[in-house]
Parts: C-alpha cells; structure tokens; sequence
C-alpha cells in the first residue's frame, strides 16, 4: 500500500477540505464567508491577518482561511498554502481600476507548487452594484481560459444578497470530493 493510499484512507475518515480564501483588498471574502456562516454582515472590518471558520457542508467540514488582500500581506500568503484543497478568489466587479494587479496576483499564486492541483472557484462579486462588470468580462479580463493546471469556475455572486454563494461552495466541495474522495456529495 503505497503513502497516498494512506493518506487517501485517512482523509476519507475525516472528511475535511481546507479552503483558501483570496484576493484583493476589499473584494468580499469575509463578507462572503460571513454571509455563508449565517453571520451578521452589517460590520466588516478589512481583514488584517487572517480569519479561520470551520463548518460543516454536505457533510465535509471545511476548515476556511479568509486570508487579507492588501499589497502588504500579499507576500504572506505563501504560509497558508499547505494542504490546501481549493481556492475560493473573489473579484470585486466593480472594481476595473485593480483588474490587471488582480490577474497577475491570481496566475502568480498558481504556480505555486503548494497548490498545484487545488480547486479554483473565481467568485465574480459584488453584482448588486449597478455597472459592475460580468462573468464573462472578469473571466477575459483574468485570463482564465489560460489556466490549464487547475479545475475552475467563474461564478457571479453577491456576498450582500447571498446569490450564487451555496451554488459555489456546491461546486468546490464536489470537485474537492470527488479528486480527494472518489465522490461527491
């Protein structure tokens, strides 16, 4: 029995995912972790650190790291890395100003080895704001079509209203079930 065997055997016991929240400052990742956790999102506060939340969701329990997105810990991303199953990236629609440092800050953190394989959920936020730009226009503008080293999806959502936020997380706990679990939910 070889050692991904082993390991495979015992993470079927847990069934646990580690999931990573990123991206830019402002985007809505602890507005989006929050509203998916049934918490009051009426007073966020920019993520200084990280946040952990665990919960469980079709029966995994997901351990998620909300990482904070300003330029200053950008570069201590790297030491949440390990062991990670998926990246939820959150982009702020209507934010067209940031959209090229938000495409080289996501190709460049997937090529890191620590994550190769990892799940890629692009949650295209912040929809409820009038002439915020589309799925398809944040999938060019990301380049998305040219990542071919992971699975993804590109998903409108609005952390506000709570659209398309379970239809995401479906999405990332299948496709982490069923490379880690042979399975889905």
């Amino acid at each position: 029995m070889g050692l991904l065997t082993v390991i495979r055997k015992n993470r079927r016991k847990e069934k646990e995912m580690r999931l990573l929240f990123l991206g830019l400052d402002n985007a809505g990742k602890t507005t989006i972790l929050k509203k998916l956790n049934g918490e009051d999102i009426s007073t966020i506060s920019p993520t200084l650190g990280f946040n952990i939340k665990t919960f469980v969701h079709n029966s995994y329990t997901l351990n998620v790291w909300d990482v904070g997105g300003q330029r200053t810990l950008r570069p201590y991303w790297r030491n949440y890395f390990e062991q990670t199953d998926a990246i939820v990236w959150v982009v702020d629609s209507s934010d067209r100003l940031r959209l090229d440092d938000c495409k080289q800050e996501l190709h460049s953190l997937l090529q890191e080895d620590r994550l190769a394989g990892a799940s890629l959920l692009v949650f295209v936020n912040k929809q409820d704001i009038p002439g915020s730009l589309t799925q398809d226009e944040i999938r060019d503008a990301l380049d998305l079509r040219a990542i071919k080293s992971h699975r993804w999806k590109v998903l409108p959502c609005s952390a506000v209203t709570g659209h398309n936020l379970i239809q995401g997380l479906n999405w990332v706990v299948d496709d982490v079930a069923h490379r880690l679990y042979y399975s889905t939910t």
